[in-house]
């Protein structure tokens, strides 16, 4: 039986717009707007999107680093929303993050050893005499040596630094670990090595991820579940096989159609969507994918359509489209 360690219902995350003599708010950008999910304890559900979706503060608005405008996020049974800051403080032990940035989410002017030290000091996370031997471990761990210790962050590569801050996040033993684009900085050939560092720790011990990124391939390595995102809303979620194998919404068709195919004589026709994306302050009414979607119509322009399941859909898979039936029937044609 799953247990589900994060849920999030509702989450609306707008951040003001100031202007004028006064600097009052004269409008407002809708970042993530009421979108509801969860993630079961021991799986990572990856959220993928175009930059601007929102991917990054729903993290952020997890962990309440910026607090949410309204909804509800319940940890481990707990409405993290109802926390004070101390005890939010105090819950950070369970929730942590790796940034996407390995140059500069850790502090130049410390060491390996002061980086680690100062997150266990923080959370009150063994005697200081015994930190050390946590710290030598935590570098083992993640495929760093003890003559490490005491260098700097700039005497690392990207992927050490990035190694670092999976130390860092492991220091105070968290059940829940957000992935903030944690490979997209790093090449190639690294971002296969911190994945599959991520994957072992995710098996040893226990741990939940929130993975955050806009790599397809990558999604695919790491996640149980994917959630689409677009303008601030979940388009379409469920288990990453029948979203890689099965996509039913529109955008996440078109978004799986621009991954590279492997193989030169296999031809993969690609889905080109008009337009840019609109703007987070004056979002589309209805379905905000409308204006660029191949099979909008009024009903599209006038109704939100709800996350729902289909009889051509499994398990926890759901799309928010009014005609996923008459698209995969073929009863509804592309408009151009």
């Amino acid at each position: 039986m799953t247990t589900k360690l994060l849920e999030v219902n509702n989450l609306k995350q707008y951040f003001p717009i100031k202007g004028g003599v006064f600097g009052r708010t004269v409008n407002q950008v809708k970042a993530v707007d009421d979108i509801t999910f969860h993630v079961n304890e021991g799986e990572t559900l990856s959220i993928v999107g175009e930059s601007g979706c929102g991917k990054s503060t729903t993290g952020r608005a997890v962990l309440r680093l910026d607090d949410p405008t309204s909804g509800e996020i319940n940890f481990d049974g707990e409405n993290l929303l109802q926390l004070n800051k101390r005890q939010m403080r105090e819950k950070r032990k369970d929730l942590q993050i790796i940034f996407q940035d390995p140059y500069a989410s850790i502090n130049p002017r410390q060491t390996v050893r002061q980086v680690l030290e100062e997150a266990m000091a923080i959370q009150n996370v063994l005697p200081k005499s015994e930190r050390l031997d946590k710290i030598l471990e935590l570098l083992d761990i993640v495929g760093l040596g003890p003559h490490q210790l005491d260098r700097f962050p700039h005497e690392f590569s990207g992927g050490q630094r990035q190694r670092v801050g999976i130390a860092r996040a492991l220091a105070v033993d968290p059940k829940f670990i957000i992935c903030d684009e944690s490979v997209s900085a790093l090449d190639v050939s690294i971002q296969a090595q911190i994945l599959n560092l991520l994957k072992q720790l995710q098996r040893e011990y226990h741990l939940t991820y929130l993975f955050i990124a806009h790599d397809l391939g990558v999604v695919r390595h790491i996640s149980d579940r994917v959630a689409v995102m677009y303008l601030g809303n979940i388009v379409e979620i469920g288990e990453k096989q029948e979203i890689f194998d099965n996509p039913k919404h529109p955008y996440t068709k078109s978004l799986l159609s621009a991954i590279p195919v492997p193989e030169p004589d296999r031809k993969q026709e690609r889905i080109v969507l008009k337009g840019d994306v609109p703007s987070p302050i004056d979002p589309p009414s209805g379905c905000r994918f409308h204006t660029r979607c191949p099979f909008a119509t009024e009903k599209c322009k006038n109704e939100v359509p709800k996350l729902r399941k289909t009889e051509t859909m499994t398990g926890t898979h759901q799309a928010a489209c009014h005609y996923i039936e008459d698209i995969e029937s073929g009863r509804k044609q592309p408009n151009y």
